[in-house]
Parts: structure tokens; sequence; C-alpha cells
């Protein structure tokens, strides 16, 4: 297992671009915990399986948007696509949550 000293960064895009340039041993290492039995269910393994299984899809948007997604992700030092999945995700995230927190208060049918 190769040991990484993961710096202090002053910004979001020059800590994405070592963790892009870094990923083949991130994974090799992740990889070898896994075989060893060393690696506990969780967080980096999540984001293995789901960083393997992004799929592609095209959406149409107003050009404004698309305009203040660049901006906003610039500031962020994200790419676009990256910033809108973030944003899809999380939007994503809090209406299921609601949905089932609305479910769990709402009475059954058997007690209408």
């Amino acid at each position: 297992m190769k040991k990484l000293i993961v710096p202090k960064f002053p910004t979001e895009a020059e800590e994405a671009e070592w963790w892009d340039n870094h990923m083949d041993v991130v994974e090799e290492n992740l990889l070898e915990a896994v075989q060893e039995g060393n690696a506990g269910r969780g967080t980096a393994q999540r984001v293995l399986r789901e960083a393997r299984e992004l799929k592609s899809i095209t959406i149409r948007m107003p050009e404004a948007d698309v305009n203040r997604a660049q901006r906003l992700s610039a500031q962020k030092g994200l790419s676009s696509e990256a910033y809108l999945r973030s944003l899809l995700h999380e939007a994503l995230e809090r209406k299921e949550a609601g949905s089932s927190s609305r479910a769990k208060n709402r009475p059954s049918s058997e007690a209408r």
C-alpha cells in the first residue's frame, strides 16, 4: 500500500486537481484494503462504487442557468458538470428526506 500525504490546499480547485492526479493510487490502496479485509463499510466503498456507476445524460437548460452554473462553479473551483451534479444530488436528497418524513406523518388508509 502506497502512503499518500495529503497537503493543505489554498483552493477547492487545487484540491480537486490533486485528488484527480492521485486517483489511481487511492483506488489501488482501497482495493488492496478491501481484498485484505481492512476496509470497513461506508463512505470509501460507496464513493468508489458510485464513481464506477456514473451514467452520462444530456439535459437542455436555459442559457442563463448554464451561465450562472458556470460562474458559481468557477467560484468553487469545480467544473460546471461537477457543480450541477452536486446540486442535483443535494436536491434529490432533500426531496427524498421530505417525502419520507411526510409519509411517516400521514395516517394509514386503515385509520381513515
